[in-house]
């Protein structure tokens, strides 16, 4: 996290561990990738699974990066500011990405950055938002340009919303505001974005899921009509032969230490090499226990006998996403 917004936090708005507030502050350190260049976006467009032709300043998305069997590397939010495109993702998935697509840049006019510690990123949740961000849309992933700040509206309820701007912007912002703002722990945000059946891929799920596995074209965050990118005929395959076999659920898990990124789901009626699922994230409840993200065999699902590691974890109580396992044609 950027030192001098570090410093700003400790002084101003230290972390009290409040699991909840009324107009909640989220201090987030997410890594960002900076793409720049006269080819950026034709660059883009032969790596991710959504059509970036379609992103603008007003309108940031979701984007899977895959290996060419299908599996993801990376989970993307991306967005425009100020000409430059940024990919943002867990900080531990920024180096490793960033390698791998420097390997295809070759002679295309394009420059990638580490940007996490130039922009600092940040997220509101409550009713205040409508307060504090009059002009933003409700539609999700909506963007707007607010006093240097670029805010994302996110997808869930309550309302919320993510900035990211420079660190004296964002200074300012908490400062107009603070009157309002109450600091959250960093366990909130990320439970608001499992609630919301927003997927994250870790350095723990590198390649262990094809992008509908996290339900990333229900999300809006796969285009099946624009042409051909790294992992795009797996993920056609997928699509048009109907072979998907796995989902992402809610889960409820009653434990007092949640499972991380990866670890595995048993489930008795599986045959399947790789196991019955795996979780995607997990944070703790603030009613007891944990909430977490997990891709499971739809069968295990529909049979509810899913546990956590093995025929003596906890069970799981598994729920569908807000947003439903209805495909959508694109």
């Amino acid at each position: 996290m950027n030192p001098k917004w570090t410093q700003y936090l400790e002084e101003n708005a230290p972390d009290r561990g409040a699991a909840k507030a009324e107009c909640a502050f989220s201090a987030l350190d997410e890594g960002l990738i900076r793409v720049t260049g006269e080819d950026a976006r034709d660059f883009l467009q032969g790596q991710l699974t959504n059509d970036i032709r379609r992103l603008t300043p007003e309108q940031a998305q979701l984007n899977g990066y895959c290996t060419p069997k299908g599996r993801m590397l990376a989970l993307f939010l991306v967005f425009e500011r100020d000409g430059a495109l940024y990919l943002q993702l867990p900080r531990e998935r920024v180096e490793p990405v960033m390698k791998r697509l420097q390997m295809f840049v070759l002679r295309s006019k394009v420059e990638l950055a580490d940007a996490s510690d130039e922009l600092v990123v940040a997220g509101v949740t409550g009713a205040c938002c409508a307060e504090l961000f009059p002009a933003l849309p409700d539609e999700p992933f909506a963007c707007r340009q607010q006093e240097s700040l670029t805010l994302i509206r996110m997808p869930g309820e309550p309302a919320r919303v993510q900035l990211a701007g420079d660190v004296d912007s964002m200074i300012a912002f908490h400062q107009a505001a603070a009157d309002r703002l109450e600091r959250v722990n960093d366990d909130f945000w990320p439970l608001q974005n499992i609630r919301a059946g927003l997927p994250s891929v870790h350095d723990a799920t590198t390649e262990a899921f094809v992008p509908q596995m996290c339900n990333l074209d229900l999300l809006g965050g796969v285009s099946f009509t624009k042409g051909c990118y790294t992992g795009q005929e797996v993920v056609a395959r997928m699509r048009y032969l109907g072979q998907l076999k796995r989902r992402m659920y809610l889960a409820r898990i009653g434990t007092g230490t949640c499972p991380a990124p990866g670890d595995a789901l048993f489930s008795p009626s599986s045959r399947s090499a790789q196991g019955a699922g795996r979780v995607v994230a997990a944070r703790p409840s603030p009613e007891g226990g944990c909430e977490a993200l997990v891709v499971a065999e739809i069968a295990a699902f529909e049979a509810a006998d899913l546990r956590l590691g093995d025929e003596n974890g906890p069970p799981l109580e598994l729920r569908e996403p807000p947003y439903g396992l209805t495909s959508v044609e694109e």
